[in-house]
């Protein structure tokens, strides 16, 4: 069977939460509840480095401002992440090229993690934190729940992958002006940091 619908919706799944991806994919395998996991997944230092990453991002994810500096780091992240795994899964099964599955699981990572980025900056610019938990664990849940469901049914998953997808662009293109808000407190807030930080009364 070919491996492209698990490397689209791992690809959708790693601009979101990369960690979470390669953990869950290297648990499946380890425990023998998927053969379509290769081994380099399963690797106990791999399962650990993915583990403590994705505490960190659940701590981070759900901070108001920290989570956006940490998408912004992430930027490069997540889609190589998607990448690699999409070559990783295309090399186990041998019925798609290393570099096409890369570029398939790299680009729908950047889509994605487009989407969660850009929805974050909007959620930010309404001053309760709680949202972002919500958020966030809507998110945390969305992942697991996709990449279960790959594991056993690829092409359905796919599906909802690609159609959460589209609703998450169509969606974020409606927030444009809440993230430009968002962006213009953050640098309000860098300027009077700066203006804090000048001698008073100034030199003269």
């Amino acid at each position: 069977m070919s491996v492209l619908p698990l490397v689209f919706t791992s690809g959708w799944a790693s601009g979101i939460n990369a960690y979470a991806v390669v953990l869950l994919l290297g648990v499946f395998g380890a425990t023998g509840l998927s053969d379509d996991v290769p081994g380099t997944l399963q690797r106990p230092e791999v399962l650990i480095a993915a583990g403590v990453l994705f505490l960190c991002e659940a701590v981070a994810d759900k901070i108001p401002y920290v989570d956006s500096a940490w998408d912004a780091v992430h930027t490069v992240v997540r889609p190589a992440a998607g990448a690699w795994v999409g070559a990783v899964l295309a090399g186990q099964s041998g019925s798609l090229s290393d570099a096409a599955a890369a570029l398939l699981g790299g680009s729908t990572a950047l889509a994605s993690h487009a989407v969660k980025a850009g929805t974050r900056m909007a959620v930010n610019s309404s001053p309760e934190p709680f949202s972002n938990v919500v958020v966030s664990l809507a998110e945390d849940l969305g992942v697991a729940g996709i990449v279960t469901f790959a594991i056993f049914h690829p092409v359905a998953a796919s599906v909802v992958a690609a159609t959460l997808l589209v609703a998450g662009l169509t969606v974020l293109c409606f927030l444009v002006s809440r993230i430009r808000r968002f962006l213009r407190r953050r640098a309000q807030r860098r300027e009077e940091r700066r203006l804090t930080r000048l001698p008073w009364p100034p030199p003269g």
